[in-house]
């Protein structure tokens, strides 16, 4: 992914106006917010329904702390980068759910930023890593040519 495609992007998160800070801070960035989530269930659905680049998710969710389940599965079920946006570090597991990483509450302008910047990076790196070279053969009228050359 080029880092001038914006990221389509999930937000998980229950406080409606943290969410709504978030997604016109993402929307400023020039990505593009495809869905709001409030609860787990409401963000797996969101996650098969808009296949998002990225989730934002905060840990504890309406329907409890369930913000892990919800990275472990996007992650593994559906191939999303996830990042973790809590005030409670100490829930994230020793494995980080397959999350990328952790923006900490109450979180910054500059701190969402520098986490966009990083995952496009990363995948353009993952990108970088997955091409391999095209081997193209010369033709039998090329290699009499270059031999009249010599």
């Amino acid at each position: 992914m080029s880092c001038d495609k914006p990221l389509r992007i999930l937000i998980v998160e229950d406080e409606i106006l943290i969410a709504m800070e978030l997604e016109s801070l993402l929307q400023d960035a020039g990505h593009d917010v495809v869905g709001v989530a409030a609860s787990s269930e409401e963000a797996l659905d969101l996650g098969r329904e808009l296949a998002p680049d990225l989730a934002f998710v905060d840990i504890h969710l309406a329907d409890g702390p369930t913000g892990v389940d919800v990275a472990r599965r996007l992650t593994a079920e559906r191939d999303v980068t996830v990042l973790f946006m809590t005030a409670n570090t100490k829930r994230i597991p020793e494995d980080f759910a397959g999350a990328r990483g952790v923006i900490a509450k109450p979180y910054t302008e500059r701190g969402v930023r520098e986490a966009l910047a990083y995952v496009m990076a990363e995948q353009d790196r993952d990108a970088d890593e997955s091409r391999t070279m095209t081997f193209i053969p010369f033709s039998r009228r090329s290699r009499e040519d270059s031999s009249q050359l010599s």
